[in-house]
């Protein structure tokens, strides 16, 4: 469950919804477009959890994909059958989810590893997804990266106490390529990751468009690792008769 959340805080009420709608729309293109590159699927069965608000419809569409959406909060599974976004859902929580080994293609969390990390180690979580991932299937994840500017920031006012009152929240944890890489591999995963953009919503409309270009540099060694939201694609191994 992610903590209770601000809407009062500093960067909030200087921030327009346009700006922020112009980022959360570049993103969404750019994990589409990294996912068809990097895990050109056909169709398959994906479990997105932590599900929220995006349950990633956007990465796989209706009908060409059996998704089952997952969150500890009632409300939020309620809404993802509701809107369509999901062809099943039901209330679990990362690390305690019902399914056999083996259910899924691919196991999705998309901005919810770190709200995890706030409560308990990630550990586990990738253990769960290695183990409900088929042969050949992927974990993915996107996260905010802490080696960027504001996710250097926003550790710093997690530690100074100061997060609920900048931007809202104490559980927005940035996490490193290096930390995500590590629990991937302690899982049996074989992990990869790319900068998914190096904008921030909060800057200006004619900023963030300028930076965008260099997004197309994410893929790169050391560049991967700076991006503002990090993009883990954690492979299970084919097994080989």
């Amino acid at each position: 469950m992610s903590e209770p959340y601000d809407p009062e805080n500093l960067l909030d009420r200087l921030s327009d919804r346009q700006t922020l709608e112009l980022h959360y729309a570049h993103v969404k293109e750019r994990e589409r477009t990294l996912l068809a590159r990097r895990l050109p699927l056909r169709g398959t069965d994906v479990l997105s959890v932590g599900a929220g608000w995006t349950v990633g419809r956007h990465l796989f569409p209706k009908g060409r994909f059996r998704l089952t959406a997952v969150d500890v909060d009632p409300t939020m599974v309620h809404l993802a059958i509701e809107r369509g976004e999901a062809d099943e859902a039901l209330v679990a929580s990362a690390g305690e989810l019902p399914f056999e080994p083996e259910s899924f293609d691919v196991v999705l969390y998309r901005l919810a590893l770190h709200h995890v990390a706030y409560q308990r180690p990630l550990g586990p979580v990738f253990e769960e997804a290695a183990r409900l991932l088929r042969p050949g299937g992927t974990m993915v994840a996107l996260e905010p990266g802490i080696l960027h500017p504001v996710g250097a920031g926003l550790a710093l006012a997690n530690r100074l106490g100061l997060s609920r009152r900048i931007h809202g929240t104490v559980d927005d944890l940035p996490l490193s390529a290096r930390s995500l890489r590590r629990n991937a591999r302690a899982a049996g995963l074989v992990p990869e990751i790319h900068a998914v953009t190096y904008a921030w919503r909060r800057l200006p409309r004619p900023v963030q468009r300028a930076i965008y270009p260099l997004d197309r540099l994410g893929s790169l060694p050391i560049l991967r690792d700076l991006g503002h939201h990090l993009l883990l694609l954690a492979g299970r191994p084919p097994i080989h008769s």
